[in-house]
């Protein structure tokens, strides 16, 4: 990871407008995590390895086979968090996509999971488990530190590298994060 190291050290070096991501691997699992903040906005994706989401799920009354197509879409632990803004920060998370060679991919909403895991017959519980854990479909965060954190599917293959191009406005004022070569886990 000889790499990594470069390029962190790169960003460091980098002039301060064009530090606008940072890029991290956790040493133990070796889960990446792509981070930028903008405008007193923090924002974050995590790897999140298809076995990692395997055992949470199946601790929550989901068989494997039932959780293996979401454990498999490229899933990642998303914080939103409203650091400094000068008003609450408002996203719809239907509106970020994701870019694959500059195409714009849709990226399935919570409660089409919920549907499609329903129809393989998972308990209720297991989908209120589901449900809780996910990136929220719609939140806002008040300034001084106000965040939320969830699972989010892009519902790619593992190893797809894409740009996370994330939305959210600011007393109505509308903001743009780009988080670019994200891979997913495999």
């Amino acid at each position: 990871m000889k790499w990594l190291t470069g390029l962190s050290l790169w960003l460091a070096l980098a002039p301060a407008a064009a530090m606008a991501q940072r890029v991290t691997q956790d040493a133990q699992t070796g889960a990446m995590t792509w981070t930028t903040a903008l405008n007193g906005v923090h924002f974050s994706l995590t790897q999140i390895l298809p076995a990692q989401a395997d055992a949470f799920y199946v601790n929550r009354g989901f068989s494997e086979s039932q959780i293996r197509a979401y454990s498999a879409s490229c899933v990642f632990m998303a914080v939103l968090r409203n650091d400094t803004a000068p008003g609450p920060v408002h996203f719809v998370r239907s509106d970020w996509v994701a870019i694959i060679n500059g195409e714009n991919r849709h990226i399935d909403t919570v409660q089409q999971w919920v549907d499609r895991l329903a129809q393989q017959g998972v308990p209720q519980t297991a989908l209120l488990a589901f449900r809780w854990a996910q990136f929220p479909p719609e939140q806002e965060y008040k300034p001084g530190g106000d965040w939320n954190q969830g699972m989010l599917s892009v519902g790619l293959p593992p190893k797809t590298q894409f740009d996370l191009r994330a939305q959210w406005d600011v007393a109505g004022e509308q903001h743009t994060a780009t988080l670019k070569g994200v891979t997913c886990a495999q």
